[in-house]
């Protein structure tokens, strides 16, 4: 790489690969063993537990996004939790909902939704359903380490290749090159795009930020590999955060844009619900000399908090700092090119098996 990566020691007493250091209180359940004032405790030692993956039935797969902030009208997730740990992932709080915590067990106990396959196919079958996109990793990475194992991801984009169902992915595993046929032969028809997700180029920093994600370095040959083969591929700068990695905009932008990235999109930090506390205990032992500022930052960002639920600001921020973000986000994608032409997927050669196309 073109920089220098800074020498970030990784703290004593660390579970080495995980994000989140602890479990905090999950909100739905009345009676659990927590660790909640972690500092006080000296002799508590965190086992560093292998991963589990949990099988389940599900009753259904997509999902319909309300939010205006995210930029997709449905969503599908294979996995629920995600073994790649990063600390300020919004979804860790979905993980409270299916009785465990938002923090190491997001991390350590991952739902495999087996039937997801088969839910996807039943409901394109709908004669109801009208075609729009829909997104893959609307909430965890559809390409997680549990995708090397049980191709459920692999399953569903065969599916919405058999439909011509166009789909939307985001991602920041170079696992989806393992899928690259099935994405050129969408991609020819303009079905699907690719957001590869990239928060920094420090390589120290990612290995303690999103400690199972693949490198930096990776991602951008991701980037170049989808976009040589034809498919639509971006760049996904989020979150940023300030006094962190917000610096680094624009020399990911460009590296994505060598790479052949052609659009791109940024989130702003917030830490809602439990995050907040598995963020700030992660960021106080890996950076004790910057937490205080870095932590004022985003509070400034936020009216005083560290979180904003408003549709409209709560991916954007507010303030100085967030305003700062957004003006170099504009600045560089016009440089480098991303987000110059106006396009969308399309939605009118979808069919169902044994289906006519449409004539009109």
């Amino acid at each position: 790489m073109d920089h220098e990566e800074e020498n970030i020691q990784q703290p004593l007493s660390y579970l080495k690969g995980r994000g989140a250091q602890f479990n905090p209180k999950n909100r739905f359940l009345k009676n659990e063993r927590v660790k909640e004032h972690i500092e006080g405790i000296d002799d508590w030692v965190e086992p560093n537990i292998e991963t589990q993956y949990l099988e389940d039935q599900a009753k259904g797969i997509v999902n319909k996004v309300d939010s205006p902030d995210v930029g997709m009208w449905y969503s599908m997730n294979p996995y629920q939790g995600c073994e790649h740990g990063c600390t300020y992932c919004y979804a860790r709080n979905a993980h409270e909902y299916w009785g465990y915590s938002a923090g190491l067990d997001f991390e350590r106990k991952i739902i495999v939704k087996k039937n997801a396959p088969e839910l996807l196919r039943k409901f394109l079958m709908n004669p109801k359903w009208e075609c729009l996109p829909i997104s893959l990793s609307g909430n965890t990475d559809c390409y997680q380490p549990a995708e090397r194992k049980f191709r459920i991801t692999r399953q569903l984009i065969e599916v919405c290749r058999e439909f011509n169902q166009p789909v939307g992915i985001i991602t920041k595993n170079a696992g989806i090159l393992r899928d690259k046929d099935i994405l050129r032969d969408m991609a020819a028809k303009n079905l699907v795009s690719v957001l590869v997700s990239i928060t920094s180029l420090d390589e120290s920093l990612r290995q303690l930020m999103e400690p199972r994600t693949t490198t930096a370095r990776q991602r951008l040959r991701t980037i170049r590999e989808l976009s040589e083969a034809g498919v639509r591929t971006g760049v996904m700068l989020g979150p940023m955060i300030p006094g962190l990695n917000e610096h680094e905009m624009q020399r990911i932008m460009k590296a994505a844009s060598e790479a052949g990235a052609t659009f791109s999109a940024y989130t702003f930090i917030r830490l809602n619900g439990a995050i907040k506390l598995i963020f700030r205990d992660w960021l106080y032992k890996c950076f004790p000399d910057r937490a205080d500022k870095v932590w004022h930052f985003i509070e400034a960002s936020h009216d005083g908090k560290v979180n904003d639920s408003r549709f409209g600001v709560r991916m954007r921020g507010e303030g100085n700092y967030a305003q700062l973000v957004a003006q170099q986000y504009a600045r560089y994608a016009e440089k480098y090119g991303l987000n110059a032409e106006r396009w969308e997927l399309d939605c009118s050669q979808f069919r169902r098996p044994g289906e006519q196309m449409r004539l009109f």
